[in-house]
């Protein structure tokens, strides 16, 4: 096991997200909150010594945050809310903070970057 100089935070839809999500035109599957909220978005951020530390970077990077997950569901930047802002991203999603981050592979990660288009 590896130490990781990386917190982790999990991103979780929240109900106003489900609502979004079900209101899409041409969308034949209604799906549940717990659906939404399994196989979440993992994110590594700075390494926080309090958990208010890694919600202060959330909020910096918020937007790109709430750009990927809704891209992660829907292509079309059409059907998107036009109005996003910090105050609707923590309206849409819960963080949940996880302070120390261990690493159970012994090879290096790689990192890719990230696209829209990864759900």
């Amino acid at each position: 096991m590896f130490i990781v100089d990386r917190s982790a935070a999990i991103i979780r839809p929240k109900l106003a997200f489900l609502n979004w999500l079900n209101q899409l035109p041409d969308n034949d599957v209604v799906l549940t909150l717990d659906e939404i909220r399994t196989d979440c978005t993992v994110l590594m951020v700075p390494e926080a010594a309090e958990p208010e530390d890694a919600i202060a970077y959330i909020d910096e990077i918020a937007d790109k945050i709430f750009a990927m997950e809704l891209a992660s569901w829907v292509i079309d930047e059409a059907l998107w809310p036009e109005k996003r802002n910090l105050k609707l991203f923590w309206e849409w999603f819960d963080v949940e903070i996880h302070l120390g981050v261990m690493d159970a592979v012994a090879e290096e990660i790689h990192n890719t970057p990230a696209d829209h288009s990864y759900h």
